[in-house]
């Protein structure tokens, strides 16, 4: 018997080398079917058989969330009333591997009587699909990765591949912002990256571990250790903030003054001029910030520099944004 490593590496590289194919059929055939998609008014479906099938709800949860809308229409159920969801404004992206699977075919007269726009991902160039298309697109592949050649292996991985590539060909021709990007990932992991600002996390008010200039330095300890922090904010007479005492600062003043650290002010001990970040940042910037400095919390002050907050690195961890 084969090595299986030996085995998954054959596969993987025919996979790889069915996607590199398909880099040199690009041509202005893709432009057109991006360029119908992109004009249209409606929204884009998506449908295939088996395999297909499920390439195509992939191929259309990626359009949706990169702002095309888009929905996966299962071939056979259309010829039994789900046709009734598809509008003349609406483009059509059918994917069939040999181009002539039955259920696809016959949505194609239907199509055709109410103008609707058609764009075929297919196997096979000179299929009934392909020739019926607006626009088709060969996503044909060399071999499937499998020993007996016909499991959809290889062909689907270059079919999901060219779906990619007209969803991120749309997105730039739309000039989607993160900020729009995220509008379509409100949940999960994503969205908290380019949703959760740092107002939204930062301990404020009463959570605050706030100490003056003068206070002694076992006093701010206290407040330190209160509020769970790791920090303590050192204000002026004004409120303005003077610096920050850190589980750090405390530790390289025992290694200065030794037990004579807590005959120390606040102010003595501080470290000046400590990183801070506005309250409307997002809290994924926060976290750059702290890896870049290797620091744990940021300081937020207002306009006037009087802090209002702080964000802590395991608060932003706690919600998934990594």
């Amino acid at each position: 018997m084969d090595d299986i490593l030996t085995i998954a590496r054959k596969v993987l590289e025919i996979e790889a080398e069915a996607i590199a194919a398909l880099v040199h059929k690009l041509d202005s055939t893709f432009e057109k079917a991006v360029e119908i998609i992109y004009q249209s008014k409606g929204r884009v479906v998506v449908t295939g058989m088996g395999k297909s099938g499920l390439v195509g709800k992939k191929i259309a949860a990626t359009l949706a969330s990169t702002g095309t809308p888009a929905f996966f229409l299962h071939p056979a159920e259309a010829s039994h009333g789900d046709l009734g969801m598809v509008t003349e404004r609406d483009v059509i992206i059918a994917i069939s591997n040999s181009g002539d699977t039955e259920e696809i075919v016959k949505l194609v007269p239907f199509l055709k009587r109410y103008n609707v726009k058609l764009v075929s991902l297919t196997g096979n160039p000179d299929s009934t699909l392909a020739k019926q298309s607006d626009v088709s697109l060969d996503v044909s592949v060399k071999e499937e990765a499998c020993p007996m050649g016909f499991v959809p292996t290889a062909s689907t991985t270059a079919t999901m591949a060219m779906g990619d590539a007209i969803a991120v060909a749309l997105l730039v021709k739309r000039g989607l912002k993160e900020q729009d990007f995220a509008f379509f990932h409100p949940a999960g992991s994503i969205g908290k990256k380019l949703f959760v600002k740092v107002k939204d996390l930062m301990h404020a008010g009463k959570l605050l571990p706030i100490v003056s200039l003068d206070t002694p330095l076992s006093t701010a300890v206290i407040e330190m250790s209160s509020k769970r922090l790791g920090h303590a904010i050192v204000t002026s007479p004004d409120g303005r903030m003077a610096g920050v005492v850190t589980d750090g600062d405390v530790r390289r003043g025992l290694e200065i003054w030794g037990g004579g650290l807590f005959e120390k002010t606040a102010g003595e001990v501080m470290t000046q001029n400590p990183k801070t970040i506005t309250q409307d940042e997002l809290a994924a910037k926060a976290l750059s910030i702290m890896e870049s400095y290797s620091i744990t919390a940021l300081v937020v002050p207002d306009d006037e520099g009087k802090p209002i907050g702080i964000i802590h690195l395991h608060d932003i961890l706690k919600q998934g944004i990594v």
